[in-house]
């Protein structure tokens, strides 16, 4: 069988004094994490900063008004404006700011959203610098413009408790027309180049191929320079080798004979080459004499102007 206690209407005084005194206890007892900060405030006005750790408050007086993040944050705002040669481009620009822990109070109680306070100010100022570039300029300027934001914040949100830590310009987007005009731009400007390239090595190739026929021909002339003096050379030898061996022999007679030598032996090379399609002309042994007499006629007349010469130039001397 059940039985069934009943509590003594006593007691019920004592436990509710417990309770309240258990409630003020952990109404009183605040913990607060590392890198925050919380707002005390008695009454609805500010007492004081409760620092991370362990703390106590007055339960049912003080109260914990809010808790303040002193960790760097960032902040990404994206601006929309136009440069300077119309040209509209979207700025992502990424904000890092800290709430300075000695300024807690500042940070909490000055602003009501400092997101959109930092937004605003990074709209004015990028508004404000990228009108005065063309497009080209914000892409090479961009840590310019970084570094003009940077600073115009850190002057508005230093009395506001705030520290901007950095702002970097972290994406440039112009307009999807544009972007495909500046690839196209780039694209020539590479073809341009690429063909300037190839015609400068052709260029190269052209002269070093012209340099390499003139030497050619330069060793090709000298060669038959030399050619041409070691055949006088040896006509010279002959010659001399037919005065010693016969001495009645006159000059005009050796110069008939090699010559005839030299007919005979170039009509020979003529005729040992199946590919020649070469034709002398005239063809004949008795060409050999005409054209001996031809070289001794030329010297005989050259000689004779020579002789000329020398007498105008001396008639010439004694007249004056």
């Amino acid at each position: 069988m059940t039985k069934i206690y009943k509590m003594d209407p006593m007691n019920f005084p004592l436990l509710a004094f417990y309770f309240i005194v258990a409630i003020a206890i952990l109404k009183a007892i605040i913990i607060v994490k590392e890198k925050t900060a919380m707002v005390i405030e008695r009454f609805g006005k500010f007492v004081r900063i409760a620092q991370p750790g362990i703390g106590v408050i007055i339960p049912f007086i003080d109260k914990k008004s809010g808790l303040v993040n002193l960790r760097v944050q960032q902040l990404d705002v994206e601006v929309e404006t136009k440069t300077k040669d119309d040209v509209f481009v979207k700025l992502k620009v990424s904000v890092q700011f800290q709430v300075k822990s000695e300024r807690v109070r500042e940070a909490f109680y000055s602003l009501d959203n400092p997101r959109n306070q930092i937004s605003s100010y990074v709209f004015d100022d990028v508004r404000s610098e990228v009108p005065k570039m063309d497009l080209d300029d914000v892409f090479a300027k961009k840590e310019d413009i970084a570094l003009a934001v940077a600073q115009n914040l850190r002057q508005a949100m230093e009395e506001y408790g705030f520290k901007i830590v950095k702002t970097l310009i972290t994406d440039i987007d112009p307009d999807d027309r544009v972007k495909v005009a500046m690839n196209k731009i780039n694209a020539a400007k590479r073809e341009k180049y690429a063909t300037m390239e190839e015609a400068e090595g052709y260029k190269i190739r052209v002269v070093k191929e012209a340099e390499a026929e003139a030497e050619s021909k330069r060793l090709s002339g000298q060669g038959i320079a030399n050619q041409r003096l070691e055949i006088v050379r040896g006509f010279k030898e002959s010659v001399e080798d037919f005065q010693r061996s016969l001495k009645d022999v006159t000059h005009e007679e050796v110069m008939q004979f090699v010559l005839l030598t030299q007919y005979f032996d170039t009509i020979n090379n003529v005729g040992a080459n199946s590919k020649n399609t070469s034709i002398l002309i005239p063809h004949s042994p008795s060409a050999m004499k005409d054209f001996q007499d031809q070289i001794i006629q030329g010297t005989f007349v050259g000689n004779k102007l020579r002789d000329y010469a020398k007498v105008n130039e001396e008639d010439a001397k004694k007249e004056n």
